[in-house]
């Protein structure tokens, strides 16, 4: 008989197919109307019971034992233990609906049934529990060789979110990691079995009185029933609950020095996780930890890479375009009152506004200030907001992700951003249009912005210098300047003086151009004959010392001898004490003239180390800009 039952249940190496082939088994033997098969399948001693009918239906699957058999119609039970030699197993019990159904008989036959039961069941037991051992070690080598192939944080927690919720028996799996401001979590990565929206990756998950926030917040794993936590008074996402999970397990994703994040699995059955599966969690969990790490450790190398990057191409760009004439020349009362000033403002961190005529110097003040401050190791940036096409100065000054707007193929890191623990100067600042100067302003008071495309907040400790030439007072009368932005920017001005209100610099600077020229020319120039001196000092310099830089570098390629030969008739006269060639000419006249001379001089060439662009002391751009706003355009041949 023993070996009829053996037989019957022979190759029986699942649970599931030991149920299924029990009841064939038994019917020559025993007669009932259902077969319940109870075994001890965790270590906290739970009992699984499994009902089949006699057609071999499972009707009945759960962590309870049935209460009253009679409610069911069955008036007659027999039950035996289910045991090897090695441990107890369970029960194995049969139910009659007729009274009195069994005898001593048919218990000891049944005790002799249970023996061979046992034995299946162990093997299969041990065979279920073989394999999932198995697909737990495949799942961690799995976590391994992602460590390895990926260093991408979402390429990482996407490999391996299935087989964890596959393995795991669970209906969704979730992890978590802090958003930026540290106050909430978002799902990175995610995979839920029938979920519908319930979650996007990127979304905000958990707030402050969530089951997630405490176990990040403590760093000890959580195992319960999701109607549990309403009666705790925590939160739970109501979706949850509509879509039927009720069992949850959260645990740490804990490094050496930080909890990282949580990884949250959930159920919907009524199935608690044992004591064995959390601590095959907790390995997991540890796993994802590593891997979590390894990725933020990645991507911030690679964002201080790509900043670096940033850096090295702007700082190029400046030593390309850099005159090196950036000390202050002079000597004069008014030169002086502005060193002092900054060297009073230079140690702080307040916000400076450089206000003057175009072309008095207000960059190489800026310059001096940073170079005097504690942030002279760190970046100067500068930007001249009009220079720059009023759509993409504000990609300019706070960056842009990849994809932001049409063109943008790929991050662009702000000046902003580049110059903190630095100086950023903006020059031309009147020239913001109203609707960044709000932004600018919040730069300013909280030192947050965002990247255009991104709603992620980014923090900068970068101090503003800002330069301009108009009058923003009288921008603000006509509501073309912000008021608040005006006043904070005005904390410390500082005013540069026009060049004609410190004559007895002149010589001075004149002597520092020619040198400079001189000696990038490869001249020998000895000699400035004083009356040539005289002329410049009276001169009354309508484009200031930008006008007489470039004056002086027209001088020196004129001059192949040891005497200078500066063209004193491009001078207006009239600033001289000479008769007048004509009606008084307006500070937009004067530049309108200059630039056509020189663009005269260089045929008309705007770029390059030749063109008028160089010699004027301007970027292409903002030559152009100059060029259309003044109305000159290039005489047709």
């Amino acid at each position: 008989m023993t070996l009829g039952i053996l037989h019957a249940l022979k190759g029986q190496r699942s649970v599931e197919d030991l149920l299924r082939a029990l009841p064939s088994a038994l019917r020559p033997l025993l007669a009932f109307d259902r077969v319940s098969l109870a075994w001890d399948r965790s270590v906290s001693g739970t009992l699984w019971w499994h009902e089949l009918d006699a057609e071999c239906a499972i009707s009945r699957t759960d962590d309870e034992v049935p209460a009253d058999l009679t409610a069911l119609g069955l008036l007659s039970t027999c039950a035996v233990p289910l045991t090897t030699p090695h441990r107890a197993l369970g029960t194995l019990e049969i139910a009659s609906r007729r009274a009195n159904a069994y005898s001593d008989d048919d218990v000891d036959l049944l005790a002799i049934v249970a023996d061979a039961v046992a034995v299946t069941l162990d093997n299969a037991l041990s065979h279920e529990q073989l394999r999932e051992e198995h697909d737990r070690l495949t799942l961690l080598l799995e976590l391994t060789n992602s460590l390895v192939s990926n260093l991408e944080l979402r390429d990482v927690l996407t490999a391996v979110m299935r087989s964890a919720r596959r393995i795991m028996r669970s209906d969704s799996a979730v992890v978590a990691l802090p958003d930026a401001d540290a106050g909430h979590l978002r799902a990175y990565a995610l995979d839920i079995q029938d979920g519908g929206d319930l979650l996007q990756e990127g979304e905000l998950i958990d707030a402050q009185g969530t089951i997630a926030a405490q176990v990040f917040r403590t760093g000890k794993p959580w195992v319960g029933r999701i109607e549990d936590v309403l009666e705790s008074g925590l939160e739970v996402n109501p979706k949850w609950l509509e879509l039927g999970f009720k069992v949850g397990c959260v645990l740490p994703l804990a490094s050496r020095h930080r909890i990282l994040g949580t990884l949250g699995l959930r159920r919907r059955d009524d199935t608690m996780y044992t004591d064995d599966e959390v601590n095959f969690l907790i390995q997991v969990a540890n796993q994802i930890a590593v891997a979590v790490e390894n990725a933020l450790a990645y991507g911030e190398i690679r964002s201080l890479k790509d900043k670096l990057a940033e850096e090295r191409v702007y700082l190029r760009d400046e030593v390309r375009t850099e005159r090196n004439f950036e000390e202050v020349v002079g000597k004069s009362t008014v030169l002086r009152r502005v060193l002092r000033n900054v060297e009073t403002v230079a140690p702080t961190d307040s916000t400076v506004l450089i206000y003057g005529e175009t072309g008095t110097g207000k960059e190489l003040i800026a310059r001096a200030i940073h170079n005097l401050s504690p942030r002279r190791s760190k970046a100067f940036v500068k930007l001249n907001c009009a220079a720059i096409p009023t759509g993409l100065l504000e990609s300019e000054l706070f960056g842009h992700e990849k994809g932001a707007f049409t063109g943008a193929i790929a991050q662009r890191i702000g000046r902003f951003e580049l110059a903190d623990g630095g100086t950023i100067f903006l020059d031309e600042v009147g020239e913001i249009p109203l609707d960044l100067q709000t932004k600018l302003l919040r730069v300013l008071q909280e030192r947050e912005f965002e990247r255009l495309g991104s709603g992620r907040t980014l923090r900068t400790d970068a101090r503003l210098i800002a330069a301009t030439n108009r009058d923003l007072a009288a921008l603000v009368e006509e509501k073309r300047f912000r008021a608040d932005l005006f006043y904070r920017l005005n904390v410390f001005p500082v005013h540069m003086p026009p060049l004609h209100e410190r004559p007895e610099d002149i010589p001075l600077l004149v002597r520092h151009f020619v040198e400079h020229y001189a000696r990038r020319m490869k001249r020998a120039i000895e000699t400035i004959p004083s009356e040539t001196m005289e002329v410049l000092t009276r001169y009354r310099w309508p484009g200031n010392v930008r006008e007489l830089q470039n004056l002086m570098e027209r001088a020196v390629i004129l001059s192949p001898g040891p005497v200078l030969h500066v063209p004193l008739g491009d001078l207006d006269v009239r600033a001289t004490g000479g008769q007048p060639r004509g009606p008084a000419q307006t500070l937009e006249e004067a530049e309108r003239a200059h630039i056509v001379a020189t663009l005269t001089d260089t045929n008309w060439v705007v770029a390059g180390a030749r063109g008028a662009a160089v010699r004027l002391g301007m970027n292409r751009s903002t030559l152009q800009f100059r060029m259309k706003k003044l109305g000159i355009m290039r005489p047709k041949m």
